[in-house]
């Protein structure tokens, strides 16, 4: 199945269950990769996360079901699943800009968000080098943090590792480790659904771990991408790989941890790699 395909399908399924409790693993289930990536694809393609765009259908819903008066407030949070009316007040208004009691006015301007579809959009868009690479299963050791399975909560999870670990002299001590490919500073995702999620700052290493936390990212083939720049250079390569290069490369997302490898240490103009493991679309 084409993966755009898939998200479709999945934002159906996101519709028959908005009044029941959404599955994400499901999601990605029924768009062929992990909740992780789909996450990652969804708020790539979207323009907003995957949990932001549920509470905004909600709330789109609810508004209607309110107009009429005939509607307790308190049935209408419940049925959307908020079992606090103070909770399903705050995202109402948040949404709207008026809380729900004030549909009583029939002048009352509520916003109307319409289900999203995907389509591929050919797009004149600038090059992106890439290689496709078949890599056996390696080692790695570094420090991680948890993350949440809502992604949006991660936003402030991993600049702060990385904050931390050039203030307490990791990044150094792991430099002084690092002895195998790939060679540079790692920042792992490492979010397969049957383990914790986690993000790694870590090396390639044969040495014994020491203080650092093991982990062994799976044989697994790789597009990997190279480019230069900032944090933010980052962050727009992977948004473009996701909505420019993977609808028509005739890849997609595999069951593997996504990695940025830094291959020098200045955060303003970095030299790094992206690597997104990839599966062939089968015929």
């Amino acid at each position: 199945m084409d993966w755009v395909e898939g998200l479709n399908q999945s934002v159906r399924y996101i519709e028959e269950h908005l009044t029941d409790e959404i599955d994400s693993e499901q999601l990605g289930r029924i768009a062929c990769c992990s909740t992780y990536h789909y996450q990652r694809m969804f708020t790539y393609m979207a323009g907003i996360s995957l949990a932001e765009y549920i509470r905004r259908r909600k709330m789109s819903l609810a508004a209607v079901e309110l107009q009429d008066g005939k509607k307790r407030i308190i049935d209408v949070a419940a049925k959307y699943g908020y079992s606090s009316p103070t909770a399903f007040n705050r995202a109402f208004q948040s949404f709207h800009g008026i809380a729900p009691s004030s549909l009583k006015n029939t002048d009352a301007l509520v916003k109307s968000f319409s289900p999203i579809a995907f389509y591929i959009t050919v797009k004149g868009a600038t090059e992106m080098n890439y290689r496709i690479e078949t890599k056996g299963a390696f080692r790695i050791i570094g420090v991680s943090a948890p993350l949440d399975r809502e992604m949006e909560k991660n936003f402030m999870v991993v600049p702060k590792l990385w904050q931390d670990a050039a203030a307490d002299g990791t990044i150094q001590k792991l430099a002084g480790r690092m002895d195998a490919p790939p060679i540079g500073l790692l920042g792992v995702s490492a979010c397969n659904d049957e383990e914790q999620w986690k993000y790694f700052i870590a090396v390639s290493s044969t040495k014994e771990n020491g203080e650092f936390e093991e982990y062994i990212i799976p044989a697994s083939t790789w597009a990997i991408f190279s480019a230069t720049g900032d944090n933010q250079s980052v962050q727009e390569l992977e948004r473009r790989i996701i909505t420019e290069w993977l609808p028509g490369s005739g890849y997609e997302y595999a069951d593997a941890p996504d990695i940025e490898v830094y291959l020098n240490p200045d955060p303003q103009n970095a030299q790094y790699e992206v690597w997104i493991p990839v599966v062939r679309k089968a015929e």
